[in-house]
């Protein structure tokens, strides 16, 4: 989780400031100090703000020029939700216009009562963006039907598919009644993306709450209850690590400022921690090795 600069790598999710446009939240992360940006292409329930930057378009340039200048790159595109009525090959335009941008991964999450139909879905999506060169990472959150961490493993471990991956969000494991300790029960190999952000130790009682909590009550990383340092000793190594808190009225560059500095201190604090046993290798390290 360290850059050749001992600074551990951070990206942040465009949720953070989901109002500034692409090309200026690339510019506004690189002033900031991010590594990476996620960009959020697809709407990710009726209504909600996404972004369209089509293959080949001036904006598509625009942007591609700015990242190489700034030397950013787009980790991931967002957000996707695999329901009932979810066809992979409807995402090809969007998922093109992602992989000209150099994206990694797409995030999602399930909510299809079918489990069998759900995993099928999976698995036609992660090849369909295997052939664009991209993998796919599941999210868990407690109001779908992927609900719990354990949920987002086994449609992975399910699906079989090699680009298949779990995206482990610090709120969502909290919410879904889960604990850092449980990323000892998943293979290394499919925790391939996390985000961090801090809440409060109480759980909302009703599903309405814990959307509005995800949605509009984050906080800072550190600056609450969540034990991030706990998550922290339990990722692999080689996961590719972001933030994800919500703006809540703060000038997108003051809220941008805030959530990194947040971050990067709970980093810090991470790597002057007592060394804790590390997890067994991951696929992807193994293979390196």
């Amino acid at each position: 989780m360290t850059s050749p600069s001992g600074q551990p790598p951070l990206g942040i999710a465009h949720f953070t400031t989901i109002d500034v446009p692409p090309l200026d939240f690339v510019a506004l992360a690189a002033k900031v100090g991010f590594s990476a940006v996620g960009l959020r292409l697809h709407p990710a329930f009726p209504g909600a703000p996404f972004y369209e930057i089509r293959p080949g378009s001036a904006q598509m340039r625009s942007i591609r020029s700015l990242l190489t200048q700034t030397g950013l790159r787009v980790y991931d595109i967002e957000f996707v939700v695999i329901d009932a009525n979810f066809a992979a090959d409807a995402l090809i335009p969007m998922l093109e216009s992602a992989a000209e941008l150099g994206a990694r991964r797409l995030s999602v999450c399930g909510d299809d009562p079918d489990h069998r139909r759900l995993v099928a879905s999976f698995a036609s999506l992660c090849d369909v963006a295997a052939g664009l060169g991209m993998g796919v990472d599941i999210e868990n959150m407690p109001w779908r039907r992927v609900a719990r961490i354990q949920d987002a493993a086994a449609i992975v471990g399910e699906a079989d598919r090699p680009n298949g991956g779990i995206l482990v969000d610090a709120l969502h494991l909290s919410r879904g009644g889960g604990l850092p300790i449980d990323l000892r029960t998943i293979p290394s190999h499919f925790i391939r993306s996390a985000q961090l952000c801090d809440a409060v130790a109480e759980r909302p009682t009703t599903f309405d709450e814990i959307i509005r909590e995800a949605r509009a009550g984050r906080r800072l990383p550190g600056e609450a209850s969540l034990p991030l340092q706990d998550l922290l000793a339990e990722l692999p190594a080689d996961v590719t690590l972001s933030v994800e808190v919500p703006n809540q009225g703060l000038p997108p560059p003051d809220h941008a400022k805030a959530v990194f500095e947040a971050a990067m201190q709970v980093l810090a604090a991470h790597a002057l921690a007592k060394p804790t046993p590390p997890r067994a290798p991951s696929a992807r390290q193994a293979r390196r090795e």
